[in-house]
């Protein structure tokens, strides 16, 4: 077997001899709680009692992800995707499963995530560079470039939270795609900056792309999906419903989405103004079976 330096077994250098991102029977679960106490008296007098719903985020999802490759996850509101990423960029443990990634991995998901709100833009910078396992001297190399992605030297010794929200965006993605990752995950929190950033920000995904590095996008803008990835998963109330190229992926995805638009025809064996309490979707499944689940919150 190969010798693995220690930056491949610390995970801060890819391994080319292994897969960029491995996903194996992971299952997310939540905890619904159908009352919410407010008190500490009521919290421990309901400690017991407490009625709650587990809730599957994700359930069963396994796919491969090998270095190079450009994968957008798509699929409706409340669908598991963020929930995915952040399994992917080990903010949240898998219930269930095993989550393998092989390289370094910068992660923009939600919005001001991984900044803290008293430290300067400068703090924050040196902050989560370290995070991403570089040390200061190779922050300080990249420390002009990042600012001057981000656009925001007349701030960069102000606290980050006097920033807007398209600011920290910026920020954010500026650190992101400097510290030379080599796995990305963009969620759609690059919605809420403006024109010149949103097109910046593609190009310089294009470069990340057309560079050989893996990148994981969660978008609702399909044709943002066809442009930057060439391989989507669909995923459908936590399942994984399609896994491959990402145009049948969007097609797929759009015949559900009118499939779930559609008004429902009612049940002609039930009584006029009885609604039907069961509905399931005509649209074709593809790769794997789904079935209706409780939406995420």
């Amino acid at each position: 077997m190969a010798r693995r330096s220690i930056e491949q077994f610390t995970g801060l250098e890819a391994d080319p001899t292994r897969p960029a991102i491995v996903v194996d029977g992971v299952t997310e679960t939540f905890r619904l709680h159908h009352e919410r106490a407010v008190g500490l008296k009521e919290r421990l007098t309901r400690l017991r009692r407490g009625s709650y719903t587990d809730f599957d985020a994700l359930s069963e999802v396994s796919f491969t992800v090998e270095h190079g490759e450009s994968v957008a996850v798509i699929g409706h509101n409340g669908s598991g995707k963020s929930t995915l990423l952040k399994l992917l960029a080990r903010i949240l443990p898998p219930d269930r499963g095993t989550i393998e990634t092989n390289g370094r991995v910068a992660s923009l998901l939600e919005l001001g995530a991984g900044f803290h709100g008293d430290l300067t833009g400068r703090e924050n910078i040196y902050l989560n560079g370290a995070i991403l396992g570089l040390g200061r001297e190779q922050i300080d190399e990249r420390f002009d470039e990042i600012v001057e992605t981000a656009g925001i030297r007349p701030l960069l010794d102000t606290a980050v939270r006097t920033y807007s929200s398209g600011l920290y965006v910026r920020l954010g993605f500026a650190i992101a795609v400097t510290v030379d990752p080599d796995i990305l995950l963009v969620d759609e929190v690059l919605a809420v900056g403006d024109a010149e950033f949103q097109s910046r920000s593609l190009e310089r995904m294009r470069g990340f792309v057309d560079a050989g590095k893996t990148f994981v996008l969660v978008s609702h803008d399909l044709d943002a999906v066809r442009e930057m990835c060439d391989r989507a998963l669909v995923l459908d109330r936590g399942r994984l419903a399609f896994d491959g190229p990402v145009a049948e992926a969007v097609e797929l995805y759009r015949q559900r989405v009118a499939s779930a638009a559609a008004p429902r025809t009612p049940d002609a064996t039930r009584p006029v103004g009885c609604a039907s309490r069961t509905w399931s979707s005509s649209a074709p499944t593809a790769s794997r079976s789904w079935r209706s689940a409780p939406r995420a919150p």
